[in-house]
């Protein structure tokens, strides 16, 4: 277990392996009823697998963090509707993201965090029509790309996206709302007047390219200090 380290600790699944994963760790039996009724409800094989190999993940990671079997884990539905472990006694906090190929957990103790996972470049669709949802100094910074936009509106989008998920707002705050900077430079910082001053620059966050066509960032309040551990499970 981590301790009072603010590190943060990045799971990431292949959706090819997700198959071998769930025989190994449980399969649907290590899911709630609630979870396996969502699990049939989606449309298709692959977003059932990414959806199973998702919540096994979770239990997998938070296991490799606290040292339970994972299925002791019991969960409950947070305000802002996401799942949190029950509270007893820890203070892990988790997040999930998956898209067509690739699963990802982020697990951090004692504090917010989120996650999001992307095939990368941007398709044309979203490279027309998603900066106009961006703050206009993500605009203008996307505006500079002298190629790579694609990727560009990818990267932001991410990143965007799983500071929402560790505020818990998820896609209901307008995403003009806050500004970060670019991506593609490092350190990313954060602009959000809805924070206590002060507070947005102790947000860390990380763009990965975790692989050949994905990207993916990891958001983590009061993170500043603090490193991302990376780890591959098959």
């Amino acid at each position: 277990m981590t301790g009072a380290a603010p590190d943060a600790h990045l799971y990431l699944l292949p959706e090819p392996t997700v198959d071998r994963f769930a025989e190994r760790y449980g399969g649907d039996a290590l899911l709630t009823r609630a979870e396996r009724d969502r699990m049939a409800r989606q449309r298709t094989e692959g977003a059932r697998r990414r959806f199973l190999g998702a919540r096994l993940l979770s239990r997998y990671a938070l296991s490799d963090r606290d040292g339970r079997a994972p299925g002791e884990w019991r969960f409950r539905t947070g305000t802002a509707g996401r799942p949190e472990p029950e509270p007893d006694g820890h203070s892990l906090r988790f997040n999930l993201s998956h898209t067509d190929g690739l699963v990802a957990c982020l697990v951090t103790e004692g504090r917010s965090c989120g996650v999001d996972v992307e095939r990368t470049p941007a398709r044309p669709d979203a490279v027309t029509h998603l900066p106009r949802w961006f703050a206009p100094a993500e605009r203008t910074e996307l505006g500079t790309l002298t190629g790579g936009l694609a990727a560009g509106v990818a990267a932001y989008w991410v990143v965007k996206e799983a500071y929402l998920k560790a505020l818990g707002t998820g896609l209901r705050r307008e995403l003009d709302g806050f500004a970060l900077s670019a991506p593609w430079r490092s350190p990313i910082r954060l602009t959000d007047p809805t924070l206590p001053t002060g507070t947005a620059s102790h947000w860390r966050f990380e763009l990965l390219n975790p692989a050949p066509g994905f990207v993916l960032a990891t958001a983590v309040e009061d993170g500043s200090a603090g490193r991302l551990h990376r780890t591959w499970v098959n």
